[in-house]
């Protein structure tokens, strides 16, 4: 592939986490033409910093088949939708005192590393609209997943009013026009899962009209089956959560279920700058991943120590063409 980053990066990204960084990328694209499918995790607050520019347009590509994120990547996307332009950024977050983070704290503004999320503007303006989407579900009998019902308010066009960035840098908006494939576990501590159990326990709605989190997994588990016969990959975008659950699927498919013909993922990439650290989940290395029946052997492995802010898009746009 020649393009204008992909050539710069194969020029001068030569050597240590540089060089994982181009091994990734070409094994991902392989991946790709050999007809195998790819999953993406998001951790972290991928979306507040903005990686919606170009991750939809991966979506959009079909550069990844499944995405597994926090519930805060999930919901931050669409609060980046409807309320940049009331985001305030702190350039010298590392400075802050504590009694500067309670004044942020006090007017309103939640900070994620160098940027506050507006607690009005944001969370508020999706609150009413997804209770309606709640309620109406039901009031219908009906129960659906995390992302399932932030497709629903997307594709409604509840939302139009409020946007205040173009529609195409949302990585969520196009993932809901495809109907991507997406498990969300632990959404339960999202501001949005927050907001859900704050009703629950008001009366006003009940725990099982959202599907839950063995839910996903048992969901999971299918589509892996279904989906296989060339290959999945994992990239993973930090760790937690957001990593740890879909990648323990392979393992309970022929450990726990006993199906011995599943196969171990067949691409291995994280993107962390986690202190290495054995027995940790984000700063492991790869091949601890074997002796819980993850990975195999063969399966190519790569890590790249280093934010993925910065290797992210690069990867994206290597692929991407750009």
């Amino acid at each position: 592939m020649s393009s204008p980053i992909s050539d710069f990066i194969q020029k001068y990204y030569l050597h240590f986490n540089a060089a994982a960084l181009v091994d990734a990328a070409k094994a991902y694209e392989q991946q790709l033409q050999n007809g195998g499918k790819m999953l993406i995790s998001l951790a972290g607050a991928m979306s507040t910093a903005e990686l919606g520019k170009i991750l939809a347009d991966v979506i959009r590509e079909d550069k990844v088949h499944i995405i597994s994120c926090t519930g805060a990547n999930l919901e931050e996307d669409l609060m980046n939708l409807v309320a940049h332009t009331h985001y305030k950024r702190i350039p010298n977050y590392r400075d802050l005192t504590p009694e500067q983070e309670w004044d942020l704290l006090e007017n309103g503004l939640n900070r994620v590393t160098d940027t506050c999320i507006p607690e009005e503007e944001a969370f508020r303006r999706l609150q009413k609209h997804i209770y309606n989407i709640w309620k109406e579900a039901e009031d219908k009998g009906e129960r659906y997943f995390p992302h399932e019902f932030m497709y629903k308010l997307l594709l409604s066009g509840a939302l139009e009013p409020y946007y205040e960035i173009d529609i195409k840098n949302s990585w969520m908006y196009a993932a809901a026009q495809k109907n991507l494939p997406m498990v969300v576990p632990g959404w339960e501590d999202s501001t949005m899962g927050n907001i859900f159990a704050s009703y629950v326990i008001k009366g006003e709605l009940k725990a099982s009209t959202m599907k839950s989190g063995i839910e996903y997994m048992a969901w999971l588990a299918e589509w892996y089956t279904a989906n296989s016969e060339n290959g999945i990959g994992f990239f993973q975008i930090g760790g937690g959560i957001a990593g740890d659950f879909p990648i323990c699927v392979v393992p309970m498919l022929y450990q726990d279920l006993e199906r011995e013909d599943t196969p171990f993922w067949n691409y291995f990439c994280q993107i962390s700058d986690s202190t290495t650290s054995y027995g940790s989940y984000s700063g492991a290395v790869p091949n601890e991943k074997i002796t819980w029946g993850k990975l195999g052997i063969e399966t190519p492995k790569y890590i790249i120590e280093s934010d993925a802010t910065i290797v992210a898009p690069l990867i994206f746009a290597y692929l991407l063409g750009y």
